[in-house]
């Protein structure tokens, strides 16, 4: 885990309940982002959509319309 992380996780725990909130939605921007990164890298890497689906516990289509539409998978087959 990062600092920056480390640091919004300590301030989403904190006192000032406003503070802790846009601590949360840091984290939830983060996240978002590493989520996007990791699909794309497993995706590079072979992953199926349903494979990395069921590791998130969405749907194919859900991950897809997420995180889909990437050079990969416009190339033809």
């Amino acid at each position: 885990m990062t600092e920056r992380m480390q640091r919004l996780l300590a301030q989403a725990d904190g006192a000032d309940p406003v503070a802790a909130l846009a601590a949360v939605v840091a984290l939830r921007v983060e996240l978002e982002r590493r989520e996007a990164v990791l699909v794309r890298r497993a995706r590079v890497r072979g992953a199926s959509w349903a494979a990395i689906a069921s590791v998130l516990g969405v749907s194919r289509q859900a991950l897809h319309r997420k995180h889909g539409g990437g050079w990969r998978d416009r190339q033809p087959a």
